[in-house]
């Protein structure tokens, strides 16, 4: 949904950025052939059917480009390995959320070094914002489009305006303006992979692949999704948002230019294959679409949340088929994106020694898929914390230093927040596409206090509960039922689990 925030690591994963619906994307025609995507320690993993799709999507397939890495033309000052020196903070990885640390803790004097394998490189992904999420954050010149609303298709009778400005992430501009400010703080930056870290008191060692050892008296783990170095005690088992995307140039398109498309959950392009329609009856995927101009668009075909993920090639085929209905002939292929975002699942061990940011801690909201924004409004608790700690004379351990910004990143509230919106994946995982469409009907419906907060993760407890009436106030009486009936066992869990946590 909304911004899929995607950024290869090691699967390659990266931090979803908007408001962070991160999506995990492999730009432009990574193919995913066959191959196994593995999540977390457990080894849990999704198979997909890759590119074996039908001889319709395979023509569709045949206008993606070659990937083309795109570089930023900064020089970047270099750690110098053979000095020895132990900086304040080593970043492993170079998204958004990383850089925006890295970023903070440098303007206050620390010294910071960013460790990844690709740090000039470009975010390949299209990352969608609601624009007074980035304007909250002065971040409005990071945007190259903005839409005066978007627009929900609920079926072919019914659809819902939004009366909340979207934007897409300008991410060249974005990392730039980061990077800009990393290199006049003084950051360093190392380019490589760390493979180990060693823990001592006061220090960690990080070995990387290149065999130089970063010296850092905290590590920062914004390395997304492959959650390689914040480490996790309990059965990894999160639902899955899968997308596959395509920006095309194309004759011509149906939507209105001055409204981007948030969810259209029309079916009637399957009305010729009853057994796909079936299957998408079953699991729905809607359409997401940033039309640009008359003739130039983002088109995303999402499964919202599902355990197991969609197959890819499902996924595009349902793609081809409306893309077919609404008379959408594509000419050209500027970038395709795979996405997977893992949503909800348990929180890594609190506290712990390596600190997490982005979707290695946790932070993609469970029933949205978003991030980005989230992950950027939450850099400056991370950086204050470790500034607070590493700027005092007190001299504080490792341990110590972890476990306050552990402790100032996920506090009860929050924690209590992300098991209501765990309780909203449950739910969602279990609505077939009229119990979805009944769904989003209510939640559209609500004041806009209501879904702006819950979509921006601005509301608390409290407000959750209050907002859960009103959604149940708002649904149909066959929607009450579903909800009560489907959600009955996921409220239960949750309240126990709400219990069970205590500060």
């Amino acid at each position: 949904m909304d911004t899929l925030l995607k950024t290869p690591n090691k699967l390659e994963f990266l931090h979803p950025l908007h408001g962070y619906s991160e999506k995990l994307s492999n730009s432009a025609s990574s193919k995913l052939q066959n191959q196994e995507l593995r999540f977390g320690p457990k080894k849990s993993h999704l198979k997909w059917g890759g590119f074996c799709v039908r001889a319709s999507s395979g023509a569709l397939l045949e206008l993606v480009p070659e990937v083309k890495k795109e570089n930023l033309d900064l020089e970047l000052p270099l750690y110098d390995s053979s000095k020895g020196v132990v900086v304040d903070l080593a970043v492993v990885g170079g998204g958004p959320a990383g850089l925006a640390v890295a970023q903070q803790v440098s303007q206050a004097g620390l010294s910071v070094c960013a460790i990844d394998p690709n740090p000039r490189l470009i975010w390949p992904n299209n990352y969608g914002v609601w624009v007074d999420e980035f304007e909250a954050m002065d971040l409005l010149d990071c945007l190259d489009t903005t839409w005066s609303g978007a627009v929900v298709f609920i079926n072919d009778h019914s659809k819902k305006d939004l009366d909340r400005p979207y934007g897409r992430v300008n991410r060249k501009q974005l990392k730039s303006k980061m990077l800009q400010k990393c290199i006049s703080n003084g950051v360093k930056f190392h380019q490589a992979k760390v493979i180990k870290v060693i823990h001592e008191e006061s220090k960690s060692l990080l070995i990387c692949n290149d065999g130089v050892t970063i010296q850092a008296a905290v590590v920062l783990d914004a390395t997304g999704f492959s959650r390689c170095l914040v480490q996790y005690d309990k059965p990894y088992n999160p639902g899955y948002q899968v997308a596959y995307g395509i920006l095309a140039e194309v004759d011509e398109h149906p939507f209105d230019v001055d409204k981007m498309v948030f969810m259209d959950w029309r079916d009637s392009h399957l009305d010729g294959n009853m057994e796909l329609k079936e299957r998408n009856s079953r699991i729905p995927t809607f359409l997401y679409a940033m039309p640009f101009s008359s003739t130039r668009i983002f088109l995303e075909e999402t499964s919202l949340v599902a355990r197991p993920g969609l197959q890819m090639g499902d996924i595009q085929e349902r793609m081809v088929a409306r893309l077919k209905h609404l008379g959408i002939k594509v000419k050209s292929i500027e970038e395709d994106e795979h996405c997977v975002i893992p949503m909800g699942g348990p929180l890594p061990v609190l506290p712990q020694r390596v600190v997490g940011i982005g979707g290695t801690a946790g932070m993609v909201h469970p029933s949205t898929g978003y991030m980005v924004a989230r992950t950027l409004a939450a850099a400056p608790i991370v950086a204050n914390a470790i500034v607070q700690f590493l700027g005092s004379d007190r001299g504080f351990s490792g341990d110590e230093v972890s476990a306050q910004v552990w402790k100032d990143l996920w506090p009860i509230q929050r924690r209590r927040q992300r098991e209501f919106f765990c309780f909203g994946m449950d739910i969602l995982l279990k609505l077939d596409l009229p119990g979805t469409r009944r769904f989003f009907d209510a939640f559209f419906d609500l004041e806009p206090r209501y879904w702006h907060g819950f979509l921006s993760s601005r509301l608390f407890l409290p407000e959750l509960i209050f907002f859960g009436l009103s959604l149940f106030s708002h649904a149909s009486n066959r929607s009450r039922i579903e909800i009560m009936a489907k959600g009955t066992l996921p409220l239960v869990n949750m309240i126990n689990n709400l219990v069970q946590d205590k500060e």
